[in-house]
């Protein structure tokens, strides 16, 4: 582990490296290219005149456990993306309409599991929905009546169309589509897709309004299931329902500067189990008879996101506040907010950034004295919160050249699992970006 370890973060500096000789040798102006490989001669141009955009990146996430879990390890975990984007009107006079489709690779180990520090958010966001390929991307999108309405379907990732947020720090608390983090079994987020469609009505640039249907199904997000079928476009069986997301949002320009304020809700039409009750409406814990079951399963979130100093879009401080509240019958982790501030181009570097946050992710109570209750019956010790996991985290983002970044951060989470029987834990990290 501690050579494949070595290997990448090794790889990553010698990417650097060369961009850097890259830029000495004046062949490509590679500090300001979003592209680590340039403009390949000109063809990657000469293609996006026609119509043609690819994404190739790499993202790796490095952790360090300095204190709390049963263990002082290190782990590493990696994304490989790689994907296209086809502008069909430019291909092929089709107005309006686009294509996109993306493959991922995910690798590594995740430091929560192995150092046993029993923390509900990651720590190396990147981890996770099995370690493997996937399809995450795979739709067409129609732009009508000027733009204002915008009909997308295919394969698609539920966050990146609603509650979609930046991911820029490391812990899963700060990063991307909150309801995912709660409902992860049916709000699915990237890397994973499932079939869907999404309806967006924006009658001026600054509000628009969505509403989208996913297919629930418990496979795509099994982990046995995408090591066999990650890139497959089939529609496996055992689907359960249909997720409903609807959202409404505005986004200002307050004083030249932009500002995103999304509030949304979502119903899951596939039946939920009780957290706590039986059939009979009794203490399921201490009955041990099946849960009661629901009819759906629903939350509502909002996300404010505000640049408050500096030039519009450029440098300086935004701040953004992310609530969300899943149902409390079904939801074993059932609420959770964030709270940061990111700072664009520090000390006169435009490309840097500093970012800082807090937040709490809930477990439910009632399924935690569920557990109490089998426990006592059974006579097994098994751990689980009852109260809030907060987490902290602090980043310093420097790129060398536009298409790469290195962000070591360092993260605190209190009360892992939302139990002081869990020790705090402090984490050493590194997250690390190229675009090639």
């Amino acid at each position: 582990m501690k050579a494949n370890l070595k290997f990448r973060i090794a790889s990553v500096a010698g990417a650097v490296v060369m961009a850097a000789c890259a830029t000495g040798a004046q062949a490509y102006d590679f500090s300001n290219s979003p592209y680590l490989l340039g403009d390949w001669g000109g063809l990657r141009t000469s293609l996006a005149d026609k119509g043609v955009t690819f994404n190739l990146g790499y993202g790796g996430e490095a952790a360090h456990n300095a204190t709390g879990g049963t263990r002082h390890l290190t782990r590493y975990t990696d994304q490989w993306v790689i994907g296209t984007t086809l502008d069909l009107d430019k291909l092929v006079g089709w107005g309006g309409a686009t294509f996109q489709a993306t493959i991922t690779d995910r690798n590594g180990r995740n430091l929560g599991d192995d150092a046993e520090i029993g923390n509900n958010m990651l720590l190396q966001e990147v981890y996770g929905r099995g370690q493997t390929w996937h399809l995450t991307q795979f739709w067409l999108e129609q732009k009508l009546f000027d733009e204002r309405l915008a009909i997308k379907a295919g394969r698609v990732t539920v966050g990146e169309d609603f509650f979609s947020f930046s991911c820029d720090f490391q812990n899963l608390t700060f990063c991307g589509s909150q309801p995912g983090n709660l409902v992860g079994g049916y709000w699915v987020n990237w890397p994973t897709s499932q079939w869907g469609a999404r309806v967006k009505f924006s009658p001026t640039q600054d509000v628009y309004g969505q509403i989208g249907v996913y297919q629930v199904n418990p496979k795509y997000v099994d982990d046995h299931y995408a090591r066999h079928h990650g890139l497959s476009l089939d529609n496996p069986s055992g689907t359960t329902g249909a997720l409903i997301p609807l959202e409404f949002g505005w986004l200002p320009s307050v004083a030249g500067r932009p500002g995103s304020y999304k509030v949304g809700v979502w119903y899951n039409t596939s039946r939920g189990q009780d957290l706590y009750e039986d059939v009979n409406g009794q203490a399921m814990g201490v009955t041990g008879d099946p849960a009661r079951e629901h009819d759906g399963q629903y939350g509502a979130y909002l996300s404010l996101q505000q640049q408050i100093t500096g030039e519009p879009g450029g440098r300086g401080a935004t701040v953004f506040l992310n609530v969300s509240q899943a149902d409390q019958a079904t939801a074993q982790v059932d609420r959770q907010w964030a709270l940061g501030v990111q700072y664009k181009g520090p000390f006169g570097r435009l490309q840097d950034s500093i970012g800082v946050a807090v937040g709490a992710t809930h477990n439910n109570g009632r399924y935690a004295d569920y557990v109490h209750q089998v426990n006592a019956r059974t006579g097994s010790n098994t751990v689980v919160g009852d109260d809030y996991e907060y987490a902290g985290e602090l980043y310093y983002s420097w790129s060398p050249v536009r298409s790469v970044f290195l962000r070591p951060n360092v993260q605190y989470v209190m009360h892992p699992g939302g139990t002081s029987r869990n020790s705090n834990a402090f984490i050493l990290g590194l997250k690390t970006g190229i675009t090639f």
